[in-house]
């Protein structure tokens, strides 16, 4: 069944430059400058991405649109105004460091608005009803951006920004939010881990970023204590248990909460050659996470649901992760095959670490309900 996918992208968000690392490190000393792109969040994996969509005719079915970038009142709901002037000066002068491994270039700031807003116009088509569903291509991500600093490539909050925006412009309600990105949503959960009107759900590899986070312990706090739900999987954690989790802990969790929207920050570094992590997704996987999530939002909220973009270094891997994650949004399949997807399959965990697996989640899912 086709389905109306609203997609938002706009090319100057491939303008943000992260300056001058290979891959993470900054280059001098030891570090020899890269042949290549260089920075591990290069534009070429959305760049590839969105030519595949074009290329496979996947785009010619959903509906592509670029936005405004969020205002500065916008920003405020979310973040301090003196990180955003910090913010600003740095992208004025040129770039710089602007947090811990968060580097940016000449105009950053505004890019940086882009991509937010960018985000605001995608959850604004789906509670509008222009569209059964939405995809944001944002760069820079935002999940780890805190409200006060920027970090892990990340320099607004994005999905914050946009939750907040949607809370004042259509009286928006409660709002769960699932980042299976691989490392730990930790600007998200900061924001709102207070609040019992937004439920966070982080499903990410076990001390990977931030280095050494695990955060099985914490689940909110005050008012929001419950509505915040970590999800660490272990290093070489797969499609089954991935999807394990989905079904054991993440379905129910929206069950309970019952929310008006369901946003994912949608991060691909959970794929087999990511450069930065060490988990075995393939494409399969991101459809199959995309199903379930879209399932729940059609018993829960309508079908309300937005995709936003946030990480995935692989420029070979993400866009067929991509392209199975829209082709499953929008309900059309195209002629493309995964290259990889047999290769992938084959280094799956076998029965004794998957078991192992599956019980650690089990584990997880007791201390979630009680």
């Amino acid at each position: 069944m086709n389905r109306t996918t609203a997609f938002f992208f706009d090319e100057m968000s491939l303008w943000h430059s992260a300056s001058s690392h290979a891959l993470t490190l900054p280059v001098g000393g030891w570090v020899q400058p890269p042949a290549g792109s260089g920075h591990a969040e290069s534009p070429e994996t959305k760049r590839r991405m969105k030519s595949l969509l074009d290329v496979s005719g996947l785009g010619h079915h959903l509906h592509m649109h670029s936005a405004a970038p969020a205002s500065e009142a916008d920003l405020l709901r979310v973040h301090g105004h003196e990180y955003l002037q910090r913010f600003k000066a740095l992208s004025d002068a040129g770039g710089g460091d602007l947090g811990l491994q968060a580097p940016i270039g000449p105009g950053s700031y505004e890019i940086a608005r882009l991509s937010a807003g960018l985000t605001m116009a995608a959850v604004d088509a789906v509670l509008k009803g222009l569209a059964d569903n939405a995809y944001s291509l944002s760069r820079p991500p935002g999940h780890h951006c805190l409200a006060d600093s920027a970090m892990g490539f990340c320099f607004l909050a994005n999905i914050a920004i946009a939750i907040e925006a949607a809370k004042v412009r259509n009286g928006l309600g409660k709002v769960a939010v699932i980042d299976w990105d691989v490392h730990h949503g930790n600007g998200t959960q900061s924001i709102f881990e207070a609040r019992a009107d937004v439920l966070t759900i982080s499903l990410h590899q076990d001390g990977c970023y931030p280095p050494g986070y695990s955060g099985e312990q914490e689940r909110g706090r005050g008012a929001g204590l419950g509505a915040n739900i970590n999800i660490p999987l272990p290093p070489g954690s797969g499609h089954d248990a991935y999807l394990h989790a989905m079904n054991r802990i993440v379905v129910p969790a929206l069950e309970r909460f019952q929310p008006e929207l369901i946003i994912v920050a949608c991060g691909y570094d959970a794929n087999a050659v990511d450069p930065l992590a060490r988990m075995l997704l393939h494409s399969e996987s991101f459809r199959l996470m995309t199903r379930c999530v879209r399932q729940a939002a059609e018993r829960l909220c309508q079908g309300r649901l937005v995709l936003v973009h946030e990480g995935g270094y692989s420029e070979a891997y993400v866009p067929f992760c991509g392209l199975a994650t829209l082709e499953e949004l929008s309900g059309v399949r195209t002629a493309v095959d995964d290259p990889m997807l047999a290769l992938v399959e084959l280094q799956q965990p076998k029965a004794a670490l998957l078991a192992f697996q599956k019980q650690w989640i089990d584990h997880l899912a007791i201390g979630v309900t009680h």
